[in-house]
């Protein structure tokens, strides 16, 4: 088989391609193959933050009763769970100076003795 030489060539499988001149993959797998690898090595730690973002969220909405915007656990009941504080979206201030720390829309605000108020944003 004779090639020519503005044959194009598949990006993932390096094989010869018919059809357009600026097609760049072969089919549907090799142009997912090549961009999931292109993506995987570089979001790979998003990837992992996110997940426990994710779970610490799931703890937190866990704390709070159906039909209700806060409750209170201890810091070992989060803890035991698999919570882990090092990890949150973003903090707020109140202006009597309580920080509250959130995963999204779940929040806890540290109270006397390792106990914990756990919050959930009010849909607006």
């Amino acid at each position: 088989m004779t090639l020519l030489k503005n044959t194009a060539i598949c990006l993932q499988c390096g094989k010869p391609m018919k059809g357009r001149a600026d097609k760049k993959f072969c089919d549907d797998y090799c142009r997912n193959a090549y961009n999931n690898l292109l993506r995987s090595s570089t979001n790979k730690q998003v990837k992992v933050i996110n997940n426990i973002l994710i779970k610490n969220r799931r703890i937190l909405e866990s704390m709070i009763a159906a039909g209700e915007h806060t409750a209170k656990t201890t810091k070992a009941t989060l803890l035991k769970q698999g919570f882990r504080f090092t990890h949150h979206t973003h903090m707020y201030t109140t202006r009597s100076g309580s920080t509250y720390t959130y995963c999204y829309d779940y929040g806890y605000l540290p109270l006397e003795n390792d106990w914990y108020l756990v919050v959930r944003l009010k849909q607006e």
